[in-house]
Order: structure tokens, then sequence, then C-alpha cells
């Protein structure tokens, strides 16, 4: 399973997906301009020491990360305005989950690369959730359906 960040604007975001990723041993892609330096301190401050554990690669766009790291996997576009409920959609152990950048999500020629699309359920009181903890959130339901969080060296604790 891979996340992959388009376009990501908060440094803090990335890096607490970053932590994310070392924690379930999820490779994470960013893609595209990124809205900061990867030497940010509040990036690497959100990630702690745990960027070493972290399976990350960079792709100037999503046509070089499709060619290279997509290639066979189904992507899955997350959206907070279109698409399956999360809670409905099936998930596969070869999928990338996709997350567009924070103020404006995935933009319409990124998710007409793909017919899976997912969607958070959330009262209409809220516009969207943060990226991080969406990202959190679709991810442990991909794992948990796939049955891969049995593989991990688990620690209790949050």
């Amino acid at each position: 399973m891979d996340v992959v960040l388009f376009e990501p604007e908060i440094p803090p975001n990335t890096g607490n997906i970053a932590r994310l990723c070392a924690a379930t041993g999820t490779r994470l892609h960013l893609v595209g301009t990124l809205g900061f330096s990867l030497d940010d301190k509040y990036l690497k401050r959100a990630g702690l020491d745990y960027w070493p554990h972290v399976e990350k690669y960079v792709w100037p766009d999503m046509d070089a990360y499709l060619c290279e790291a997509g290639r066979g996997r189904r992507l899955v576009m997350t959206s907070s305005k279109r698409g399956m409920s999360l809670q409905d959609f099936v998930f596969s152990a070869q999928d990338s989950l996709v997350f567009g950048p924070e103020t404006r999500g995935l933009p319409e020629q990124i998710l007409s690369l793909s017919e899976h699309r997912v969607r958070i359920p959330i009262r209409s009181v809220v516009r969207s959730l943060n990226l991080s903890t969406a990202a959190g959130i679709v991810l442990y339901t991909a794992l948990i359906q796939c049955q891969l969080l049995d593989d991990l060296d688990v620690k209790s604790g949050a």
C-alpha cells in the first residue's frame, strides 16, 4: 500500500503523515510542487526522529509517479465531496491512496485518472477533515480490511 500526497501545502501535515507511514510501514510518495522545503523545521518536528524509518519518494508530477512506482497499482482518490463512503469501499493491498492539497483537494485532471474514489462521512457542519487526520483514517481502514496490520511489530499505545 502507498500513500500519495499530491502537492501537499502544510509542512506539519506532511510530517504527521510521514510518522503515520513509519508506524505502518507504508511508502510515502510526495508528488508535484510541494508547498514547503523538505528541510522545513516544522516538517521535521512533526515527523520527529521517524524520518529515517519512512520509505519516502519525491516525484516531479503524477506521470512520473505512475510510470515508476504507480505501475500496476490501483489509484484510490480521496474527496470530501464525492466518492463511495469509506466503510463501503473494498480496498486492495496494492492500492495507492491519493490525497490532494489541503486548501483545494485533488484537481479534476488527477481525479480523472481513476474511477475509484472514497470519502470519509462527516457531518455537514464541517467542510472537511485535516489532511493528516483523513490520511490516518483512510490508511488504517485500508490496512485493516486487507489484514496488513498483522505483519507489523505492534507496540501498544497511541
